[in-house]
Formats: C-alpha cells, structure tokens, sequence
C-alpha cells in the first residue's frame, strides 16, 4: 500500500472502531481489519491466531499472537485501564502488560515475542522486549491516520518505526542544520569563532519560538510565524532583534505604546534572550521560507521530546567548537541505560509492591509516603551539558507521580465512593527544583 493509501484506510478504520470495543464479541474482527485494511494483509485469518493456550497452574488464553513478528497481543474491552492491576483467576493482581509477560515467560523461547501489545481499543501500548523495563510507546486509535507508520512493526520484521520522538527529533535537526547553513551564508565571517557563538544562539532561540507557538507557551497557534511574516524582507530582521528584546522584558517593565502584536508575547524568564548583543545577520528570502514554511507551518514542535534542545545545542555546534565546549547529545535511550539500573528500576520495582497490597487503607498510606519519597529525592548531574539527564529523570519521576495519584484517587473510591481526597491544592509534589 502506499503512504496515501494506508493514511485513507487508516482515518476509515479509526471512523469504524470509535466508540466501540466490546472484548469478547469483538477483539478478533478489529484485529483482522487492522491488518488486511489499514496494514494490507490479504489474509489475516492465518497472520494472526487468537486465544492461544498458555498452561500456567491453569489454562490460559493468549488474545492475539503474530508469529512472523513475534507480537503477543493482551486485548481488554473499550475503557479499560491499561495502566491498572486486574485480579487473575489466581487471585493475584497484574496490570495487562504484566499478564501478557506471565503468558511470554512460559512459551517456548523461539516464541517468546519481541513486542507486546496492550489494547482497550482506543489506546495501543506497545513494549519492547528489548527494553522490558522500559516505557511503552503509546498510539491513539484517534490519531492513526497520521501515526498509522508507528504500528507497522505489526506486518514488518525489519520496521521497528515506532519511537515517534526519535523520528520527530531527526526531523527537527534537519530542518536546524538547514537554517544554519542558510544564515552562516549570510555572515561576514563565517569562519570567526563568534560567529559561531551567535550563530549557535539564534538557533537555539528560534526553536524556542517555534516550540512555543506549537506547544501553546506563547498563548496562541502560529503566533511566531504570524508575526514574523507580517513583516516584508527588509524589515524582518529587525522584526526579530525586537521580538527577542520583548521576550526577554517583565510585562510591567514594557512600552506600552510599541505594537500590539509585539507586546501580546508573554516574557520568557531564564536568560535565553537576554544577550542583546547576540548578532543577526539580514533574513534573505530562503531563511524567510525556512522558517515560516518548512519549520513552522509544516513541522508540529509540540511533539518533540524536550531532549530535542540538546540535539539542537549538538547540531548547531560544529565539531571543533563541540570538543573545546564539551558538549554532547545522548539519546534518550542511552539515558535510560544510566538512570535505570542506578535508581528509575528500583522506584518502579517499590511501587509494583504497593500496588500489590490488598488492603486499601494500607495500601493508600504506603502510596502517600511513595510520594513523598519521590518529592524528596535529589539529582546531580555535575557535567550536564544541555541537560538532557536532568530532563528525562524529571519526566520519569512525573510519570511515577502521575501514576502513584491515580492509585490514590483509585482507594480513596474504594474507601467512600464520591469523597474528594486531592482538594483545591495542586497534588504534584515532585518539583523541578530537585533536579
């Protein structure tokens, strides 16, 4: 199928299964019409076998097995939480991804599977078993008419395309290196090492601008590009030493009398415009449509890890500049082979056993304590660069919070059906502050 094929087929298939997901009538029908009409599997009766038997001290059923690619599937019905602990037929409590591992662990190893995947018909979990302990990748039945690419490891043994950050992150550097080319034409010096400098820093603040428009910190969609392209040729280099002197001014502190457009940009703390004397070369008309058209109207920056800045420092960096500074990009899953076995596991393994606890009251005190024990943890990364290390372990922290207060929320239900237990004050404990 083509890109355009699979993109139609995939926006009827998500019109189709909105809504719907009963998960005993009707898991196999969404699986085979997922494979034949959005993947072009003439015949995904024999792809996929379903309710496989898994003899555990009881026999058990595997929902979905793909043996060509080596996908276990655990199907759940439509509102089910993927993320929640279901009590077995054993009377013991394991989250949908846990059950399917239990399943895995007792096949043959020429068939254990490379991906699981868990469903509830609107979400996909996928895991890779080559980081087991690792986050899942997570696709929207919503949004598969664009991320239908990321579920293509289901039909391609070779396609392992489903890390949509790293994709974007390629893509974003790209779009950098080709801004820097263009204005380092523009340059007097091109070779002077403060060029460079400057250089290095107007890119690094021009993505900003542009993750700021998509991710809604400077308030409204397209904001950069709309201001930007209100003004002709000549006077957009201008346009843009005033943007950056505005951004780097308190509300209060403002001429109120400078263009309305200007000032409905919010002030941006932390120093990244405060050098004024930062050098802009003129805007020619190829940097003009770079940066309005291919980095702004055609690129979506809300997506990217907020990682993508320190791939942005690397590539706008040229590599004599890079060994002097020291500075260098990790991958986001070169990260977690530090951050994981030194204390990421270890957290996740303490709240698997909280989880575990059958009385609600115990288990609601041993979670508000978790928590507490996580706001209180403090991370040093004394050569941290772009500080990608601080970012990824703030964020994994976030997502153990963000779990341990859905627990919470779960006992207190448990305990009085309706009884409010966050109040008014804001549940989030860890704090950047930490980091």
């Amino acid at each position: 199928m083509t890109d355009a094929e699979q993109r139609a087929a995939a926006k009827q298939f998500v019109k189709d299964w909105s809504g719907r997901g009963y998960e005993k009538g009707e898991s196999q029908p969404f699986w085979i019409a997922l494979l034949r009409n959005v993947y072009g599997v003439e015949q995904p009766e024999k792809f996929i076998t379903f309710e496989e038997q898994v003899h555990l001290d009881h026999t058990s059923f595997i929902d979905g097995f793909i043996s060509a690619t080596h996908v276990l599937i655990e199907q759940k019905g439509l509102g089910k939480n993927l993320n929640k602990p279901i009590k077995q037929s054993d009377g013991t409590l394991l989250t949908p991804f846990q059950q399917a591992k239990r399943y895995s662990a007792e096949l043959p190893y020429s068939e254990r599977p490379r991906w699981i995947v868990t469903c509830n018909f609107k979400e996909f979990y996928i895991y890779d078993m080559e980081r087991p302990t690792g986050e899942p990748e997570i696709v929207l039945l919503e949004n598969l008419e664009t991320e239908y690419y990321r579920l293509q490891f289901l039909v391609d043994t070779g396609d392992e395309n489903i890390k949509k950050e790293m994709e974007i992150s390629l893509q974003a550097g790209e779009i950098v290196g080709t801004l820097y080319d263009a204005f380092l034409k523009e340059y007097k010096e091109p070779n002077d090492p403060e060029t460079l400098k400057n250089l290095n820093a107007l890119c690094v603040r021009l993505v900003f601008c542009l993750y700021a428009e998509d991710a809604g910190i400077f308030g409204s969609h397209k904001m950069f590009h709309n201001y930007l392209k209100s003004y002709s040729e000549k006077e957009s280099r201008q346009a843009l030493i005033n943007l950056f002197k505005i951004l780097d001014t308190e509300i209060e502190k403002r001429d109120i009398y400078l263009d309305e457009d200007l000032l409905a940009f919010p002030y941006v703390n932390g120093g990244l415009f405060a050098d004024e004397n930062i050098v802009i070369p003129r805007l020619n008309e190829t940097i003009i449509n770079l940066i309005l058209h291919k980095a702004s109207e055609n690129f979506d920056w809300s997506a990217i890890s907020p990682t993508i800045f320190g791939a942005v420092f690397e590539s706008t960096l040229n590599p004599e500049t890079r060994r002097k500074g020291g500075m260098h990009y990790t991958s986001i899953e070169n990260i977690h082979k530090v951050i994981d076995p030194l204390f990421l596991d270890e957290l996740k393994e303490e709240l698997q056993k909280i989880k575990e606890i059958q009385t609600i009251k115990t288990r609601e005190k041993r979670l508000r304590d978790f928590q507490t024990k996580l706001s209180e943890l403090k991370f040093l990364d004394p050569a941290c660069g772009s500080g990608n290390f601080l970012t990824e372990t703030y964020i994994s922290l976030r997502r153990l919070e963000n779990e341990t207060i859905s627990l919470l929320i779960d006992c207190q239900k448990g305990i009085a059906e309706g009884q409010i237990i966050l109040g008014s004050t804001n549940p989030i404990k860890v704090s950047i502050s930490q980091f």
